[in-house]
């Protein structure tokens, strides 16, 4: 079992900045990733990005390329998605999740934490 507690969240305008963390506890050696999702009501959960917990590899989607940053800090057992010139189109709810091998389906993340809210106002 692998519990992750998201926090950071918050509301910015436009062009701020905001850092979520994601930390997990549990069989933290058993995942091969950690990957960011985001949600709006009505749409399904979107791929925002992923870091390899062994490694520094990362892949983003494009929306958020070159904007957002994600690393990691093993020694806490901590992700963090480094959010930068924020656009309304942002908003969201942001999760975290483990998988097993290196994805962008979100039906192979297996654990999830409970959600974090992102408010970005024009």
């Amino acid at each position: 079992q692998v519990q992750l507690v998201e926090s950071g969240g918050g509301s910015v305008q436009t062009g701020g900045s905001l850092r979520l963390s994601c930390a997990a506890s549990g069989r933290t050696f058993n995942f091969y990733a950690v990957g960011w999702f985001r949600q709006v009501p009505g749409k399904e959960r979107e791929f925002v990005g992923r870091i390899s917990w062994r490694g520094l590899a990362t892949l983003y989607a494009d929306s958020v390329k070159g904007r957002f940053i994600i690393s990691k800090d093993n020694a806490k057992n901590t992700v963090y998605l480094q959010m930068n010139s924020l656009k309304p189109e942002d908003t969201a709810v942001y999760y975290c999740a483990t998988a097993n091998i290196a994805t962008v389906v979100t039906t192979n993340y297996n654990y999830w934490g409970q959600g974090t809210q992102v408010t970005v106002s024009s």
